[in-house]
């Protein structure tokens, strides 16, 4: 007797084949099944009467070649030299068929992803309004990044700007960083993935760490400033402490970094040990930043910085003198103020006694006499406190050295 005997065929309505086709339908048995997947051709960007075909992961794209040559790109001097191979092959090899002609020979695309090229496609083929799109609150934030990304890549200068000024413009809208993730969460380990749908690669939207490093690579300032406002206010609630410290010496933001190792030096040694993102060699730094800022403090009262005198000052020495009084008296002040600052907590004090500072010159709170002295450099008193805090502040991140 046959072994299909013993195991006649399922019936198609059967409750376990309606469960079998059911998981082939969400994909969950393509886990497990080996063997690459054959390129399916793009649905909207394989192109009839294109003249080029491109694979780019799994991806196949047909399209017209003048348009990827378009903005002076690299396109144009790679197929100057596709051309130039082909033409040297057809000499040995009359019926082979030229890279790029046919879904069998397609131009590979190495390093880029299908969402990328697309994103390219999208900004070289769109009509007007389809562009105009991108300049509202209604604008695709993932595929700008991806255009961005590409775009600088294969040197489409115009075309690269255009995606800049269009991410600044939605990341310059209030609240547009809400709902924004500082980077994509670890997968569990052990757990499954579903494939891709056909056509488009995994993405989520573009992280602040992804926005950040965009903003560096191209040099794009104004982007680059929204990415470090971001990281500031993270960094003031206490979020994301060490992640924000690594971005920032990565891309050289010393005001971030500066702000990262003063919040993380708050929270003491045996946070820092047990934070296990931070490296030995940050550790150091942290630890070196504590005796700095400490030292820095004890010195600051005895430093007050140079007072620019107006014209009707009659006593520039009496002035001066009278102002290194004040600026003791208000650092002093601020730690009697608020007694539970930490004694490293240099940005905290320095805060304090400039509120203090433009509380006295502003008659808010009486100043003890200490400017009946300088009565006409009061204002220069306030500015004079309001630069030296700024720069104990732009250079926060030097105080967190190696030299240690």
């Amino acid at each position: 007797m046959d072994q299909d005997d013993h195991h006649p065929a399922l019936p198609p309505d059967s409750p376990l084949m309606t469960m079998t086709n059911s998981f082939l339908n969400d994909g969950m048995l393509l886990l497990s099944m080996p063997g690459p997947r054959l390129p399916y051709r793009d649905p909207t960007y394989y192109i009839n009467d294109g003249n080029s075909v491109l694979l780019v992961e799994n991806t196949l794209f047909r399209v017209h070649r003048s348009v990827l040559t378009k903005d002076k790109s690299a396109f144009e001097t790679m197929f100057q030299l596709s051309g130039e191979t082909d033409s040297t092959r057809s000499d040995s090899s009359m019926t082979a068929a030229q890279e790029g002609e046919s879904d069998d020979n397609p131009i590979r695309l190495q390093g880029d992803t299908a969402d990328e090229f697309r994103a390219l496609l999208w900004a070289l083929y769109a009509l007007p309004h389809e562009l105009t799109i991108a300049m509202t609150a209604e604008a695709d934030s993932t595929q700008l990044v991806n255009l961005v990304r590409i775009t600088h890549k294969y040197q489409f200068r115009s075309v690269m700007n255009w995606g800049l000024s269009a991410l600044h413009h939605y990341y310059s809208r209030s609240g547009a960083f809400d709902d924004v993730l500082t980077t994509v969460a670890a997968p569990t380990p052990g757990a499954p993935t579903l494939p891709a749908t056909p056509g488009h690669s995994p993405s989520h939207p573009p992280t602040l760490v992804q926005i950040t490093e965009l903003a560096a690579l191209c040099e794009r300032a104004d982007l680059l400033e929204l990415a470090m406002a971001r990281w500031k206010r993270l960094i003031g609630e206490g979020r994301d402490l060490a992640l924000a410290l690594t971005t920032g010496e990565r891309f050289n933001l010393r005001p971030v970094v500066g702000l990262a190792y003063h919040a993380l030096m708050l929270r003491g040694k045996a946070h820092w040990d047990a934070e296990a993102a931070l490296t030995r060699a940050q550790r150091v730094r942290l630890l070196a930043g504590y005796y700095a800022l400490t030292k820095l403090w004890e010195a600051l009262p005895g430093q007050p910085p140079p007072l620019t005198h107006g014209a009707r000052c009659a006593s520039q020495q009496r002035c001066a003198k009278a102002f290194g009084t004040l600026w003791r008296t208000v650092l002093e002040t601020g730690t009697q103020v608020m007694p539970g600052l930490a004694r490293e907590d240099l940005l905290g004090k320095i805060m304090l006694a400039e509120s203090v500072m433009k509380a006295m010159v502003e008659r808010e709170i009486p100043s003890q006499g200490f400017l009946d002295a300088m009565p006409h450099c009061r204002e220069s008193a306030l500015v004079a406190t309001t630069m030296r805090m700024r720069e104990i502040k732009e250079s926060l991140a030097d105080y967190f050295s190696d030299d240690f």
